[in-house]
């Protein structure tokens, strides 16, 4: 058995008598489309149905405002924020004032100096060097006290933002923001985003040579892909895979996507990682100088330092996770980790990480020794709305903001353990267990012969896919022709199946799972279909995103018996019980862990406990005493590798005859010495020796004979006895049926017999967990 690790959504009336057409009906359905109008316009959105940017706040005012900066000659300061959606705002909102003929320059504060928002001391140096506006972009709806003090300095500040409204709303002398915007209907716009439909309005017309921008920061932002962002994001990646932005194209180059259309998926994965990577290590300025510069040979330095500090990135997020993992209390509801020596510019991914192990809220801080301080970031599950449980406890927060499944806190350390106390009631309050587990909604069960082509690229015209409009799942059940593991160091696994057609199911970071599979189990998979195209050759793919195995696994081995075979396992499960003839047998198995449980046939088996995986090295010789073993310990996986050396069952046992003959022979010639008188046995009989050994035996034990020093005498007066109360040939008859049931039966019937004798009496305990 293996337990999924996510609990899956599937309503079982969907799934039954599906056709293409179904499906694609289904998909729709799910999204709350059905007219064929409105069909047509999901899968071809147009930007003419993009709100005019007049609804969405003191557009007039402001337009007025930057037309008399104009006039004026004054100083306008973009000011904007580090991460993918901040950059892109910054660029484009730079990018569309530089066309109007604005005096402008660009702000990004620093991470780790700075940290998000306004600043005094930024907004003082701005009207030092003789700036009079200031125009924010992904940022500023929090900033009540620096607006103030932007206003006693003489600076108008425009606030263009899309984060959580607060308490408070700045006295600005603008503020552009689609949850204050009353006649504005759509609230989910992303801060570039927001700052597209500002430069819209200033411009007169919609720019879209700069809706690749918008594409970038709206996928990086993960706000949901619907309605005004679902337009923006479909021209935007069209825009985007044309690109006539320098700088967009060196980086296009250094990721391997100058030559092909590009998904969100690209951008989400490839190009907003990068573009966050430099405000995680260093001023993201870098960023915005890339996406604004006009010079080819500079655009392409850009690129590759950017990229070298993604890969930098990389490597301290690893490290941190690593050490992290060892701080995780699993009694946690709320996980709250922090050491002096972690990078804050990456704690959010490094959250990020731990949340989808633990599938619980992460917050991950770095403590500043000179302020007494901890900082960074959170990350939460659905079903926790982390901003506003956070912001029931604000005044413990120094600095905090976000959304419901992110957020950034800075809180002097002697508030550690109070936060972390409320924080963990709350969770426990709000939520079941059941909660904390990831849902996977899956659309409906699929065969093979559904996945086709033609319906991979029916699904793909739903794209562009995020959050609300997630890529559909499918559940998909069948016993796999072939498990391997693929990839660097073995971290991933391959399924592949076969029929009308050949499909294979990839599960990236799924090798773990590799021991915890047997080849002849039926595999629930749930993933996402995909086109795979391999030297000219496309096939139907799955992405698997979890799996399970309702039955039984019976891992076969038979007849190879070798440390090989058991090794793997071993290191995999938390507890293994190994069961063999003797203790010496088993001691080639140990290893420097604690977790063998070492059991012989001939011990006492009160001290035996459940385990994940039993190991039958050897045949028992009696098989009661293998059922009252599997009964004790209970597995989830039974793993064979025994052998035999006689074959007593495909050896028949001698008939009454040969006994007869035998008994003759002896009465006959006795006394006769085996060494002389067996070899003219053998010939004259055409038996084997283990024939002869086997009869004799039966008769030492029923006293019809005597050996010693090898001559063999009748004993006289013996009573007549039946040949079955012979102990040797008890055994032989025992053995005999071990063997047909445990070693010449098919993988079908041995699993059959084990699945017998773990349902007796014995309580069924909990699967294994697909740890992800």
């Amino acid at each position: 058995m293996l337990k999924s690790k996510a609990t899956w959504n599937l309503e079982e009336s969907v799934t039954k008598n599906l056709t293409t057409t179904s499906i694609i009906d289904r998909l729709f359905h799910e999204r709350g489309i059905y007219s064929k109008e409105e069909q047509k316009q999901f899968l071809y959105p147009k930007l003419e149905d993009v709100q005019n940017p007049k609804y969405l706040g003191d557009m007039q005012k402001v337009k007025e405002r930057i037309f008399q900066a104009i006039d004026n000659e004054e100083k306008v300061m973009v000011y904007g924020d580090y991460d993918a959606d901040g950059v892109t705002s910054t660029a484009l909102l730079v990018s569309a004032l530089r066309e109007l003929g604005v005096n402008c320059d660009y702000y990004i504060p620093n991470r780790f100096l700075e940290g998000y928002g306004l600043h005094k001391e930024a907004l003082e140096s701005f009207y030092s060097a003789g700036v009079s506006l200031v125009i924010t972009v992904d940022n500023g709806i929090a900033n009540v006290v620096e607006a103030d003090y932007a206003k006693r300095l003489g600076l108008d500040l425009i606030i263009t933002d899309h984060h959580e409204v607060q308490n408070e709303i700045p006295d600005a002398y603008a503020i552009i923001h689609p949850i204050l915007a009353e006649t504005y209907s759509f609230k989910k716009l992303a801060g570039v985003g927001v700052a597209f439909q500002f430069a819209h309005y200033l411009l007169g017309e919609m720019p879209t040579h700069l809706l690749e921008l918008v594409a970038i920061g709206t996928i990086a932002d993960l706000v949901p892909l619907v309605s005004e962002n679902r337009i923006f994001v479909y021209h935007g990646l069209k825009e985007l895979a044309e690109s006539s932005n320098i700088g967009i194209n060196a980086l296009k180059k250094k990721c391997n996507l100058d030559d092909k259309e590009l998904t969100a998926r690209d951008v989400g994965f490839t190009i907003a990682p990068r573009l966050n990577a430099v405000g995680r290590l260093q001023n993201a300025s870098l960023a915005v100088e890339l996406l604004l510069t006009e010079d080819v040979e500079h655009a392409h330095q850009l690129a590759e330092q950017i990229d070298e500090l993604n890969v930098e990135r990389q490597q301290i997020v690893n490290k941190i996770v690593k050490e992290a993992e060892k701080q995780v209390d699993e009694e946690d509801g709320f996980i709250i980790l922090f050491d002096e020596t972690w990078h804050e510019g990456v704690l959010g991914i490094a959250a990020s990480r731990l949340v989808r192990k633990w599938d619980r809220p992460v917050m991950m801080l770095t403590y500043k020794r000179e302020t007494n301080e901890l900082k960074g970031s959170a990350r939460s599950i659905p079903a926790f709305n982390i901003f506003e449980n956070g912001m029931k406890i604000r005044h413990l927060f120094t600095a905090f903001g976000g959304h419901s499944q992110a957020a950034g806190m800075t809180f002097p350390y002697d508030n550690l353990e109070e936060i972390k106390t409320i924080l963990n009631q709350q969770i426990f309050n709000q939520l079941t267990e059941e909660d904390f587990n990831k849902v996977i909604d899956i659309s409906s069960t699929i065969t093979m012969e559904l996945m086709t082509e033609e319906l991979v690229q029916k699904i793909s015209s739903f794209a562009p896919f995020g959050m609300g409009n997630e890529e559909p799942n499918f559940h998909f059940r069948r016993k796999p022709d072939q498990i391997r593991l693929i990839g660097q160091d073995n971290k991933h696994l391959k399924l592949q199946y076969s029929g009308t057609s050949r499909i294979e199911a990839i599960g990236f970071g799924f090798g773990h799972l590799y021991y915890r599979l047997s080849p002849n189990s039926e595999i629930e998979i749930v993933g996402k279909l995909q086109l795979n195209e391999w030297n000219g050759n496309r096939t139907v793919q799955i992405l698997i995103e979890d799996m399970a195995v309702e039955e039984f696994q019976l891992l076969d081995f038979r007849g190879r018996n070798s440390a090989s075979t058991i090794n793997p396992y071993i290191d995999t499960f938390s507890s293994n019980t190994i069961v063999a003839t003797n203790m010496e047998k088993i001691q080639q198995f140990m290893s420097d862990t604690k977790n063998i449980q070492l059991v012989s046939y001939d011990q006492d088996l009160t001290t035996v406990t459940e385990t994940d995986i039993l190991y039958i090295l050897d045949l028992p010789d009696h098989i009661e005493t293998l059922k009252k073993i599997i009964a004790k310990t209970n597995p989830n996986l039974i793993h064979t590798s025994y052998s035999i050396t006689d074959d007593a069952y495909l050896q028949s046992i001698p008939n009454r005859e040969d006994f007869k003959w035998m008994y003759a022979y002896l009465f006959k010639h006795a006394p006769i010495h085996l060494n002389v008188d067996l070899p003219t046995i053998m010939q004259v009989k055409r038996w084997t020796k283990d024939k002869i050994v086997f009869i004799l035996k039966v008769f030492l034990d029923l006293k019809f004979i005597n050996i010693v020093d090898n001559v063999i005498r009748i004993n006289d007066d013996v009573p007549k006895t039946e040949l079955s109360m012979s102990k040797t040939y008890q055994q032989r008859i025992e053995k005999g049926k071990i063997e047909k049931e445990l070693y010449y039966s098919t993988y079908e019937e041995l699993k059959q017999w084990f699945e017998k004798h773990l349902n007796v009496g014995v309580p069924i305990k909990e699967e294994i967990p697909n740890e992800l």
